[in-house]
């Protein structure tokens, strides 16, 4: 019995292993140009009431390498009507691999109701649109929720002092 066992066979046994190893890996492997650019992996409205804010945004991760200098542009509706907000940020390279991007304060959001957001990645000119992508947040609350005034100001929430009792 000793006498098959050798460290050739071995060798040969171990060669046949790993290559079907490899070729199963190969098969199974998901190749990165299938994977869209970016994936939004969270987002909605954050309301601060304390300071009278409202707004929406979200954070996504970066799953092909961009080219340094390429360009994010966000489009989010405006819950108002009229043109949407727009929210560029240039990509800082492939140390980048996470980033969030937020509306500006928004006004007259209804609860339960969608609001698009269109990204575009853009190519470091500008002149060519590389990637689209669309998505949709929605409120829990309304947008009547948030105060008029600030009920806060400063870093220590200090009362607001326009407001009467």
């Amino acid at each position: 019995m000793l006498e098959r066992i050798s460290i050739k066979r071995i060798i040969g046994a171990a060669c046949i292993l790993l290559a079907l190893l490899f070729a199963v890996g190969w098969y199974t492997r998901e190749d990165p140009a299938d994977k869209p650019y970016l994936r939004v992996m969270g987002g909605g409205f954050i309301i601060n009431y304390r300071v009278a804010d409202m707004y929406y945004g979200f954070t996504a991760i970066v799953q092909r390498p961009l080219p340094t200098g390429t360009i994010v542009e966000a489009k989010f509706e405006n819950p108002e009507g009229g043109e949407p907000f727009v929210v560029r940020q240039r990509m800082g390279g492939p140390d980048m691999t996470r980033f969030s991007m937020r509306s500006p304060t928004v006004h007259g959001v209804k609860a339960k109701q969608p609001y698009e957001v269109s990204l575009r990645i853009l190519d470091r000119e500008e002149t060519q649109t590389i990637w689209e992508y669309k998505t949709h947040f929605t409120s829990q609350l309304d947008g009547s929720f948030v105060p008029e005034k600030p009920l806060t100001i400063g870093p220590g929430y200090t009362k607001n002092p326009e407001l009467d009792d």
